[in-house]
């Protein structure tokens, strides 16, 4: 396979020439991540201000080919697992503890649940996963938990669930006001807090969170308090969080008047975290990855 794309600050969804598969190394994995995107369409629930994918073009509207994404997939697993991506000039200086296979992420440059036919799309990753014998590689789902309670896509989780899945979901607010800010999104708010307490019941779950400046502001301090609430009111519910990640922009947002936060202010926002939550919570700053 030709080279792949840089290292950290960008993670280009388009690969040689293929279609859904491509790879990056990731500091949130911690290794590399291959990437499916799922959404060539770039259809998408929410219009977050910090999205970094470009709509001033077009997507392409079609069904997601399944043959392809799987052969893919498999490609790019074994391009992976032998070795060879670290034998081109963009990933030949990747540290030696982050030479590894990390996870498998759906996501796309949209919500990937939206899919039409993601419980197969999941159905053909577990299996190439098993194939290749990758008991310690992860299949996850970055999603903004906007559509986990249709029937299909919660399929898709059990099977998830049966190989190694896990969930990363997205929750950038302690309101619904500063929801509707960051999110622009239609969909209920209850829905989202709904979706998140009843897939954290379901399986222990990741929480990604972005706290940025908006029009030179970060969040509120109460803000701040009201997400951590939302964060215990699903431990409450008997739900199960593994890990809070707390990130700010790390590229270009979709809106020039939102912008990432200092690393000490970040730093502080995940201290805040830890304290009044007493979840594990991790701190990426600004910068990729």
């Amino acid at each position: 396979m030709p080279n792949p794309p840089p290292l950290y600050g960008d993670h280009p969804r388009e690969f040689a020439a293929n279609r859904y598969v491509y790879p990056v190394l990731s500091r949130r994995a911690g290794g590399i991540s291959i990437g499916i995107n799922l959404n060539l369409d770039k259809a998408c629930n929410f219009h977050c201000v910090y999205c970094q994918v470009d709509q001033t073009t077009p997507g392409r509207k079609h069904v997601v080919d399944l043959e392809r994404l799987a052969d893919e997939l498999d490609r790019m697993v074994q391009w992976v697992t032998s070795g060879h991506i670290f034998e081109g000039t963009q990933f030949q200086n990747t540290p030696t503890l982050l030479r590894r296979l990390n996870d498998i992420a759906l996501s796309g440059d949209g919500e990937p649940t939206a899919c039409a036919n993601f419980d197969r799309v999941v159905e053909r990753c577990a299996e190439i996963r098993h194939r290749h014998g990758l008991d310690n590689v992860k299949i996850v789902l970055i999603t903004n938990a906007s559509l986990l309670h249709r029937p299909k896509v919660r399929r898709a989780l059990e099977i998830l669930d049966a190989n190694g899945g896990e969930i990363w979901a997205k929750l950038d607010a302690g309101t619904e006001d500063y929801y509707r800010k960051v999110n622009r999104s239609a969909v209920p708010w209850r829905q989202i807090l709904d979706n998140l307490r009843e897939a954290a019941v379901a399986r222990p779950i990741v929480i990604q969170t972005l706290f940025m400046r908006i029009h030179g502001e970060p969040p509120t301090p109460d803000e701040l308090d009201l997400y951590c609430e939302r964060l215990r009111e699903i431990v409450a519910a008997g739900g199960r969080i593994k890990l809070v990640q707390v990130h700010t922009i790390a590229r270009k947002p979709a809106e020039i008047w939102a912008s990432a936060l200092a690393d000490a202010e970040i730093d502080a926002i995940a201290d805040t975290v830890r304290q009044r939550t007493g979840m594990p919570t991790m701190v990426f700053h600004g910068g990729g990855g």
